[in-house]
């Protein structure tokens, strides 16, 4: 896990940088400390420049990047690939390969020297690279197939750079043209976050999940979608079904687990992190575990999280989030998401993260089962609403026309706008912040509806049912945009390695064939049914059998406190009035303190956004480095409740 910068030249035998150039280059790499404090190492070549911040995590004597191959190839890698011995000693056997290190990176380097794109399905893990090709002058990309890992790029009239995060690009974007993508910034507004491939920096672009490119001086950038993520029903028995999901999660986390460093894992209270704990348990029976939670009634899971690791048999280090610890790092996160995240469960995340660092490098975490196995309850609701989609559409109109005669707020309107609105218009994702209407009051601008971002997304499921529709939306969206990207960011602040056992090609392979109501049965009210079966006899049944509940945020109650008082501020002195409505910002969040409406996520998203452009735009707030600290600073032991309160210094 590391933090990576490249640029290759389109000028001809465009020689060595000078001074200036390879300070900026050198600078811009720094900015990325956080991803890899444990080694820098810039290297520059005739039109090329290779920048490197390394966490060290396997073979850390050696292995140090970028990576030389065969006097052809220069590999820079952010991530893991978990099937690198296996991969390492078919290329000595069919290719008499040689290596020089025991890492994965010099695999990689190989793999695509003897493979080509053809190495990219083989490979079983995260990433993020760059393969230069010193003898056509061909630099190669691609990011794994679920966006685990971030790349970001810029072409300029110069050459084109990438790197691990977009602020490692801004130097060398100055004079590109206009910053702001207002398509991107109202997609935000609907989705809490950015979508790919689009930053709020008109020039700047994410490699989207599952991508590879190519560039050359001559040619510019070519992309090409290597991996496509299908959800596609089989006929197989439950049980076969259920025996395939136990293998192929079992064979994973137990791969994630190969470190030469400390490793330890996320625990919630629900079934996906309670599995990868009990799995890797199995390996490690000394794992230690973290959890987060608020200093407020009804929003802390860690109670529960105990319990588990008590029955589970794994020690537990808790961290308890107050409202001050909020204010004061809550620019620092949002500096570093590079674009703005209006999810507030990245908050916790972040904590977590800090408390995780100071015992482990490496952490095991839950993300992407909901989106494989089916985990939103919003998934229910095709099933909810079956009653009226049968109706004819005539009927369906007018129903619709009732809907809109019915008072906002008046139970049964929501029922039945939802049952007469197509999916495709319907549901656009988890965070569904902005309507489009609410927008138009909003926005000072126009700009692409949302459509734009699902529309080919249900084009290509328009043969299977609402459910797995949802579901591959969420896969190619919100997974990628939200819960990634948090996970990425939240996590590598603080030089952390987070590995996500679920997001593997054989589990995921195991999720794709399966029939919706393998997932959701009818009569039951559980998510994730397949899954919870596979994990009979392995997790408690106390958490086998309890609905999801996520990191709870106590936004709603922030609001109405000091941390509603700091963000009126913010949105009164930051937000930029030519882009969005301060005024009708404001309103909501008057409304919510005064409890007339839960306005908690439409002010949240606007105080994120407001936040990022005065670090970002104006760069009126500057965040200060991380100075948390610990108390107590103490180990903890199996069974032992140790809390890690978080204090400035």
């Amino acid at each position: 896990m590391c933090g990576l910068n490249v640029f290759v030249s389109s000028r001809p035998a465009a020689g060595a940088p000078d001074q200036a150039t390879a300070a900026a280059f050198s600078a811009a790499l720094e900015t990325m400390h956080h991803r890899g404090p444990d080694d820098t190492r810039v290297e520059f070549a005739d039109g090329a420049a290779f920048g490197f911040k390394r966490l060290a995590i396997i073979d850390r004597e050696e292995a140090a990047q970028p990576v030389h191959y065969r006097d052809r190839w220069t590999v820079v890698f952010n991530g893991e690939i978990y099937n690198y011995r296996e991969l390492r000693a078919e290329l000595i056997h069919e290719h008499g390969a040689t290596f020089a290190t025991e890492g994965d990176s010099e695999v990689l380097a190989a793999a695509f020297h003897f493979w080509g794109p053809g190495a990219l399905p083989r490979l079983r893990g995260m990433f993020a690279f760059a393969a230069y090709d010193q003898w056509t002058g061909t630099l190669h990309a691609a990011r794994d197939p679920f966006g685990i890992k971030p790349l970001y790029l810029l072409e300029t009239v110069d050459g084109l750079f990438l790197a691990s995060e977009r602020k490692a690009l801004l130097p060398f974007a100055a004079g590109s043209g206009p910053s702001i993508d207002t398509d991107a910034l109202a997609h935000y507004f609907t989705f809490q976050y950015v979508p790919d491939p689009l930053t709020l920096h008109r020039n700047i672009r994410r490699l989207p999940p599952g991508h590879r490119l190519t560039w050359t001086a001559g040619g510019g950038v070519r992309t090409e979608r290597y991996f496509r993520p299908k959800l596609r029903p089989l006929h197989s028995s439950p049980e076969d079904a259920q025996a395939a999901i136990r293998d192929a999660l079992r064979d994973s986390v137990h791969k994630h687990l190969h470190a030469d460093v400390p490793v330890g894992a996320f625990l919630s209270s629900g079934v996906d992190s309670s599995a990868v704990v009990a799995l890797a348990r199995e390996v490690k029976p000394d794992l230690h575990v973290f959890t987060a939670g608020f200093a407020a009634d009804g929003y802390s899971e860690i109670e529960i999280a105990q319990d588990t690791a008590a029955q589970l048999g794994v020690r537990i280090t808790p961290t308890v989030v107050t409202e001050d610890d909020v204010i004061r790092e809550l620019p620092r996160i949002v500096q570093l998401l590079d674009d703005p995240v209006a999810d507030p469960s990245l908050v916790p995340l972040y904590f977590l993260a800090q408390t995780a660092s100071r015992y482990v490098t490496v952490t095991l975490s839950g993300e992407g089962s909901d989106e494989l196995f089916g985990g939103y309850t919003i998934y229910r609701e095709p099933a909810s609403l079956s009653s009226i989609e049968r109706l004819p559409n005539g009927m369906k109109r007018g129903l619709r026309g009732l809907a809109h005669a019915i008072p906002e707020g008046v139970r049964g309107r929501s029922f039945l706008e939802r049952g007469t609105t197509p999916i495709e218009e319907r549901y656009y994702g988890n965070a569904r912040i902005f309507s489009p209407e609410e927008k138009a009051q909003l926005l000072r601008f126009t700009a692409d509806p949302h459509t734009a971002v699902t529309s080919h997304l249900y084009a290509e499921t328009a043969d299977v049912d609402d459910v797995i529709s949802m579901q591959y939306v969420d896969l190619h969206t919100w997974l990628p945009g939200d819960i990634l990207c948090k996970a990425d960011r939240m996590s590598m602040a603080h030089s952390l390695e987070l590995r996500v056992p679920f997001l593997d090609q054989a589990v995921y392979a195991a999720a794709a064939g399966l029939p919706t109501d393998m997932k959701l049965p009818p009569h039951s009210t559980t998510t994730k049914h397949a899954l919870r079966e596979a994990m009979r006899g392995i997790v408690p049944e106390s958490v086998r059998e309890r609905r999801k509940l996520g990191f709870p945020t106590p936004t709603r109650l922030w609001l109405k406190g000091g941390i509603g008082d700091w963000i009126g501020g913010l949105i009164s002195g930051s937000a930029p009035r030519h882009l969005i409505d301060v005024d009708y910002a404001l309103r909501l969040l008057t409304e919510h303190r005064a409890g007339q409406a839960d306005n908690s996520r439409k002010v949240w998203t606007v105080a994120m956004f407001s936040l990022w452009w005065a670090i970002f735009v104006d760069r009126t707030i500057r965040p200060a480095p991380l100075t948390m600290t610990l108390t107590p600073p103490v180990p903890s032991y199996a069974n032992d409740r140790i809390t890690t309160v978080l204090t400035g210094q």
